[in-house]
């Protein structure tokens, strides 16, 4: 996996950069969408949509592949990102990660600890088989989500950086990625897409 910055990443081809904006108080976020980290740019605009929240991704469909680190990723080099960061007033940014003892662990981090706690409190009910983990200091240091420069930090209000294992992101029986191809729509994706949706709704409607 190659490395690049935020500004060289969106001259290359096979990267699509999507802004969609809806309520300006909250918005759903997927930097590392495409086939880097994937499911997550399908997660973040689906839940986005279903809410009426607002939406930024960032998509790569070629090989080699960009990780970029979040702290990297500046809204200077990137006036669509700029703009939907300063419309929401807060986000919740999808990410994924794989620990192979934490095979059905969702990681809440972020700054914005009720918004974590509320989308916890969201899936949990209709999630019984995984674990949400919203208490900072259950999560893995380097995926709590709270440098200054992370952008799911930069909004006014902040937001909750949600880090999705593959399972979750799979079709169990063939191991299939959901949404891939002919194999449709994995039934912990959907779940997981209406959670959020839910989740994002309350939250606006307070």
């Amino acid at each position: 996996m190659e490395t690049a910055t935020l500004a060289e990443l969106l001259e290359r081809p096979g990267v699509e950069e999507t802004q969609v904006l809806r309520s300006a108080r909250l918005g759903f976020m997927a930097y590392h969408g495409g086939e880097l980290e994937k499911l997550t740019d399908i997660v973040a605009s689906e839940a986005a949509e279903r809410s009426g929240a607002s939406f930024y991704g960032l998509t790569q469909a070629f090989d080699p592949l960009h990780h970029i680190p979040s702290t990297q990723i500046s809204p200077a080099a990137s006036k669509r990102l700029s703009g939907f960061l300063d419309h929401v007033d807060a986000v919740i940014t999808i990410h994924g990660y794989g620990r192979e003892k934490m095979r059905r662990t969702l990681l809440l981090g972020g700054r914005n600890r009720q918004l974590a706690h509320h989308v916890a409190e969201h899936l949990r009910p209709k999630l019984p088989e995984y674990t949400m983990l919203d208490v900072l200091e259950e999560i893995p240091k380097e995926l709590r989500g709270q440098h200054p420069d992370n952008p799911v930090n930069l909004p006014r209000e902040q937001g909750v950086q949600v880090e999705l294992p593959p399972v979750i992101r799979w079709h169990i029986e063939g191991w299939h990625w959901s949404d891939d191809g002919d194999h449709g729509r994995a039934p912990d994706t959907e779940t997981l897409i209406a959670g959020l949706a839910a989740a994002a709704t309350s939250w606006m409607s307070v």
